[in-house]
């Protein structure tokens, strides 16, 4: 299980980090505040510790800009006590808050109860995102901010493979195989044609340059 810590007291970072790992979860401390829910959306963890006072923004505003692309379990460690502010945590989203100074085992025991509950959730059809821009299966569409383009079935093929492979160069054979594997004969210009409407649909939600063609090698995102 892999959990992000959101928390701009260093102190505390690194004792949530150590408590974490010694109870083998996966743990990755955010140390730079800005694009938050951008970073979260990338590392696509199981779960979020998030601190409401950060530098420049609250934590109530990354939970709801998480919330806008996806339902990972986002649990407040905070210091605020006031019961308002748990019920806006959980009003925008939040699945637990817990308040400073924690004692150990009770937080644990509070996540591996949160994940516990949205596990459950794991056969739902899955999102995938990169660099803000979001593949959503259960649609049918690709999505960017407020944006979204519904896609054909070869289409959402293609940026599925994509997204598996994202940072590197997908071969345009391994596509064509991916795609037509039964087919006997499929034009070389079929897959160019689809990638092409990939990209004019992109440039309809503002995203540009997201499909990137390596002359004679194939595509990365």
């Amino acid at each position: 299980m892999h959990i992000v810590i959101i928390e701009d007291e260093q102190g505390i970072r690194q004792e949530l980090s150590q408590l974490l790992r010694d109870a083998l979860y996966e743990v990755t401390a955010i140390e730079n505040f800005e694009q938050l829910s951008e970073k979260v959306l990338e590392l696509q963890p199981d779960l979020v510790l998030l601190d409401l006072n950060l530098p420049g923004i609250s934590g109530f505003e990354v939970c709801g800009e998480i919330r806008k692309h996806s339902e990972v379990p986002i649990i407040f460690v905070t210091s605020r006590t006031d019961a308002m502010d748990e019920l806006t945590g959980m009003v925008k989203g939040g699945d637990d808050y817990i308040t400073k100074p924690f004692y150990p085992p009770v937080l644990l025991a509070h996540i591996a109860a949160v994940l516990k509950r949205t596990r459950k959730k794991e056969e739902e059809t899955p999102r995938f995102f990169h660099k803000g821009v979001e593949l959503d299966f259960a649609r049918g569409c690709i999505c960017y901010g407020d944006k979204q383009q519904e896609l054909s079935k070869n289409e959402m093929k293609i940026l599925y493979f994509l997204f598996l492979k994202k940072g590197e160069i997908t071969p345009r054979m391994d596509l064509i195989e991916y795609l037509w594997d039964h087919e006997v004969y499929i034009d070389d210009n079929t897959l160019s044609v689809n990638i092409t409407r990939i990209r004019a649909k992109l440039e309809q939600i503002g995203v540009k340059n997201f499909i990137e063609t390596k002359r004679g090698m194939g595509y990365r995102i």
